[in-house]
């Protein structure tokens, strides 16, 4: 029964893990079609203020910091600290 959990909380990780790089790479994806989509309706339209560079800047800013969290700091160190946290919690009962 136990394995079972253990199983099954293994595939919900790696579920919500493989839905947050869905949602990344969707975000990248909209990102890379629109942006030269506005650069070009930009220059056909008021070549003179290039005002599609507010866009990319802004939505690079939001992806750089998706990014950080689906592959930098984020979700990675979280699960190392917690299983740490758990062994100690786990070396802390034995001994008692």
């Amino acid at each position: 029964m136990e394995t079972f959990s253990k199983e099954t909380t293994a595939y919900e990780r790696a579920s919500k893990r493989v839905k947050e790089l869905k949602e990344f790479y969707g975000n990248l994806t909209s990102f890379c079609i629109v942006i030269p989509f506005l650069a070009l309706l930009n220059i056909i339209t008021a070549p003179g203020y290039l005002w599609f560079l507010w866009a990319m800047f802004g939505w690079g800013i939001g992806i750089a910091f998706h990014a950080v969290s689906i592959f930098g700091i984020g979700k990675s160190w979280e699960e190392k600290k917690i299983k740490e946290l758990m062994d100690q919690e786990r070396g802390k009962t034995k001994t008692l």
